[in-house]
């Protein structure tokens, strides 16, 4: 199957917040925290941020992709800065891309955002 950008944010996205919820489970004191903590990892901000921690890790190839994603054309509520917004879409279409075709890279991402993550270490 042939997959574009948008399949690749959805994936993503999906994969990126089972990523959070497995850490979190493991880390999070009490289950009222669990949701309260998750939410600080999944909003547009923290993958622009987690985009911004790894960009100098990418090759080539996935830099174009991370550009591609990040103006993909997608709606976004008007509360939201459209700039951290698209650097979140492009944070996911990486993810994405990476679950769907090369599940070593995606390891080696995640592992290196999780050595990163101070609250869930």
């Amino acid at each position: 199957m042939e997959y574009n950008l948008k399949h690749y944010a959805y994936i993503g996205d999906c994969v990126w917040e089972l990523f959070i919820r497995e850490l979190v489970i493991k880390k999070a004191k009490n289950q009222n925290s669990m949701h309260t903590i998750s939410t600080k990892y999944v909003c547009a901000q923290a993958q622009a941020d987690f985009l911004d921690l790894i960009i100098d890790k990418l090759t080539k190839e996935e830099l174009e992709i991370q550009k591609r994603g990040r103006n993909l054309k997608i709606s976004i509520n008007k509360k939201n800065n459209p700039k951290i917004h698209s650097l979140a879409t492009s944070f996911e279409v990486l993810i994405g891309y990476f679950y769907l075709n090369n599940k070593q890279r995606l390891n080696e991402i995640l592992d290196f955002i999780k050595e990163n993550i101070e609250e869930l270490k």
